[in-house]
């Protein structure tokens, strides 16, 4: 499994390996439950994972950074049901979010994410990474 392959869907929960995509939807695979299914794009709107970006104080940064700062951090990941501690977490882990426009709910679905990540063993990746390698070969 790809990272670049990974997508949110709004109003369902975790994420999706998008196996297929339709004029009318895609069929995607739950990283949750493994389950298969048809999603229509009329109902749902599709977020590729490595074109979400996070604010911080600076410039945006791509979720994978985030993503990457976690998997370096020594922290252990926080009950995602309690925004303190989520909060914190991101305060010692990746400090440059700009907590005031990032909001906690976006903080706890970072965290339920990099968590299926690391269940599925899926290394997140940058864009320009990939862009490189392709230019190269």
């Amino acid at each position: 499994m790809e990272y670049s392959k990974l997508i949110a869907v709004s109003g369902m929960s975790g994420l999706f390996e998008l196996l297929t995509s339709k004029s009318d939807g895609a069929i995607a695979k739950s990283l949750e439950n493994d389950t298969t299914q048809f999603i229509s794009s009329r109902a749902h709107q599709f977020s590729h994972l490595e074109s979400i970006e996070v604010f911080t104080t600076r410039e945006n940064v791509f979720l994978a950074e985030v993503f990457i700062a976690m998997g370096k951090s020594k922290e252990a990941l926080p009950n995602e049901k309690d925004p303190k501690l989520v909060q914190a977490y991101f305060k010692k882990t990746f400090p440059n979010m700009d907590f005031t426009r990032v909001y906690p709910s976006d903080m706890k679905k970072m965290v339920k994410w990099f968590a299926q990540l690391q269940k599925h063993q899926v290394e997140p990746t940058l864009p320009e990474e990939e862009e490189e390698e392709e230019s190269k070969a």
